[in-house]
């Protein structure tokens, strides 16, 4: 079955950086558009960035310069590099892929900014 399983969430401070890595299982990963979600207490999940499988990305505006989305076929990973971190950051973030009507989601990771 399918699996995705995110890690490298964690505490930061403002300023700081951290790595998302998202491991994929159970698929043809070359083929999906992989992305990252988040969600914030009382707020609804949105998408933070996204790359689909010939390599093109998008992100949302307030992240767009301090977040970086990456893909590695070959591993079936894909990652989140998150820099210059604000507290407005501060969520659970999910690995999410999708093909047409098929999609499947990670449990999710916690990252908080805060000093």
């Amino acid at each position: 079955q399918v699996q995705l399983v995110e890690s490298g969430g964690g505490l930061v401070q403002p300023g700081g950086s951290l790595r998302l890595s998202c491991a994929a299982s159970g698929m043809i990963f070359s083929i999906y558009t992989m992305g990252w979600y988040r969600q914030a207490p009382g707020k609804q999940r949105e998408l933070v960035a996204q790359i689909d499988n010939g390599g093109s990305t998008n992100y949302v505006d307030s992240v767009k310069g301090r977040f970086s989305i990456s893909r590695d076929n070959a591993k079936k990973m894909v990652y989140l590099q998150m820099n210059s971190l604000k507290p407005e950051d501060t969520a659970v973030y999910y690995c999410k892929a999708a093909r047409m009507d098929l999609y499947y989601w990670g449990q999710g990771t916690q990252v908080t900014v805060s000093s």
